[in-house]
């Protein structure tokens, strides 16, 4: 089973930018597709954002389209999400997740971290 640890969440106004890490233990990191969702208060938790096993191929939700952006270093074993012109709509506690296999077309392990904070004001 693998720890992710996610990180660089926080409190921002509409229209600026954050970058979200996720760091995850072990050595097979390189061979998964990971993801990021999110969940709002009082909902649950929504895909955002996907990429394959070696960052070839992506995926992104509608909401987040032209906005976000999915990396990986497989070298440091850690996948950022690059968020900008954040909306009030994007507030919500984002997870990142590895997926059951190398593409994106599989789906989550159910391996999550705790989840980071991302809150956006009006």
């Amino acid at each position: 089973q693998v720890q992710l640890v996610e990180s660089g969440g926080g409190l921002v106004q509409a229209g600026d930018s954050l970058r979200l890490s996720c760091a995850a233990s072990g050595r097979t990191f390189s061979l998964y597709a990971m993801g990021w969702f999110r969940q709002a208060p009082g909902k649950g938790r929504e895909f955002v954002a996907a990429l394959n096993y070696n960052g070839g191929s992506t995926r992104y939700a509608d909401s987040v389209k032209g906005r976000f952006t999915i990396a990986r270093d497989n070298a440091k074993n850690t996948v950022w999400l690059q968020m900008n012109n954040l909306k009030p709509e994007d507030t919500a506690r984002y997870y990142c997740a590895r997926y059951q296999g190398a593409l994106v077309s599989f789906s989550p392990s159910g391996d999550w971290g705790q989840g980071t904070q991302v809150t956006v004001s009006s």
